[in-house]
């Protein structure tokens, strides 16, 4: 188990973590989704012990960390950079923590965990080969079987797929889910890929500016994000959020569109309603229509992303339809969608000291 409470961490006048709050349960995947500079690293390094916070704890195990150097923590840390020895062969990077004084193992026993860890990993082939000679996706996962291959409290995986190819990355997202229901090791991912932080974590903390916004599962994130940044976070295409004011009925947006959300607010107040790409029905069906006309379509594979133009305004939405649906539509054809009342979000407007945040709406 880890916990972080009431950290700050300052690096001259730039704040890294400002009252950071975290709990990681034991046996736990947590993934930490944050853009570049939010704090994640600091965060990861914090716990490690490579960095000592201005104020605050961190518990590992129920163990307050204060004054414990970091190779008596415990924790097994996979840096974005790789930190490898690049004189060293791939085997004797990933044997370097079973030749420590505290993890040391019988040679046999060494080489049976190293194989296993490398053919999961898809390495056993270059085990031989220095590290020098490997290309970068293939030191990024040396460097993540060097965290595996030793026993642990707990490990801290700062992006670690992030230098992989999109075919690898998806297969290492599997392998890696795999290990965390094997080994119930307790582990603090870092992220900036929403995509990885939904496929891998059994909770996900969304962090900004060096604070916890939001901490929840992935349902829980998905469907009741805290504001609108963390609803922007989450979703490829991205969320759609249309302007709108709270009328008797529901909202009402610019160029005459109607949406049926009841808001618990009053009426007049500025919104946004957040409508999800994968959401919205193409054609129409036996939800709340709207109607409006194709601005462009952008192919997918097997779907395709349709922007339209709704109403009689400027005000656009996103929606991935089937290709078989979508592939004879033009640009300014008529088209007719389909929306669920309840699987519309309401926020707040957006204001420039922070985004809007949720608004409960009424069944």
């Amino acid at each position: 188990m880890i916990r972080l409470s009431g950290i700050r961490k300052a690096y001259g006048k730039t704040l890294a973590l400002d009252e950071l709050e975290l709990e990681v349960r034991e046996g736990e995947f947590f993934c930490l989704l944050g853009p570049s500079g939010a704090g994640k690293t600091t965060t990861l390094k914090t716990v490690a012990g490579l960095e000592q916070p201005d104020s605050g704890t961190v518990v590992l195990d129920g163990e307050d960390m204060r004054g414990v150097e970091p190779y008596d923590r415990g924790v097994a840390m996979c840096f974005e950079s790789y930190a490898l020895y690049p004189h060293r062969s791939a085997y004797d990077n990933l044997a370097s923590p079973l030749r420590s004084p505290r993890h040391r193992l019988p040679a046999a026993e060494a080489r049976q965990r190293i194989g296993a860890i490398a053919e999961l990993l898809g390495i056993s082939g270059l085990l031989d080969r220095p590290v020098g000679q490997l290309s970068n996706g293939q030191r990024q996962r040396v460097a993540l079987g060097r965290v595996l291959v030793r026993p642990a409290r707990a490990f801290l995986l700062d992006e670690p797929l992030s230098h992989l190819d999109a075919k690898l990355r998806q297969q290492m997202r599997a392998e890696l889910k795999a290990i965390g229901a094997v080994q119930h090791t307790t582990t603090l991912y870092v992220t900036h890929d929403s995509v990885e932080a939904l496929a891998l974590g059994d909770r996900i903390g969304v962090i900004r500016e060096g604070r916890i916004v939001q901490t929840g599962t992935r349902e829980e994130i998905w469907y009741e994000p805290y504001d609108t940044e963390v609803a922007r976070a989450f979703g490829r295409p991205r969320i759609n959020l249309l302007p709108g004011v709270v009328t008797e009925s529901g909202v009402r947006s610019d160029g005459g569109v109607e949406l049926p959300v009841r808001a618990q607010a009053a009426p007049g107040t500025e919104v946004l309603v957040g409508l999800r790409p994968r959401d919205i029905a193409l054609h129409g069906g036996e939800g709340h229509e709207l109607t409006g006309t194709v601005y462009v379509t952008e192919v997918l594979g097997r779907s395709v992303e349709v922007t339209v133009r709704l109403g009689t305004g400027e005000q656009r939405v996103s929606l991935v339809a089937p290709r078989a649906d979508a592939a004879r539509l033009c640009p300014d054809d008529p088209v007719r969608l389909d929306v669920r009342p309840e699987n519309l979000l309401l926020f707040e407007a957006d204001r420039p000291e922070r985004p809007g945040r949720r608004i409960e709406t009424q069944s």
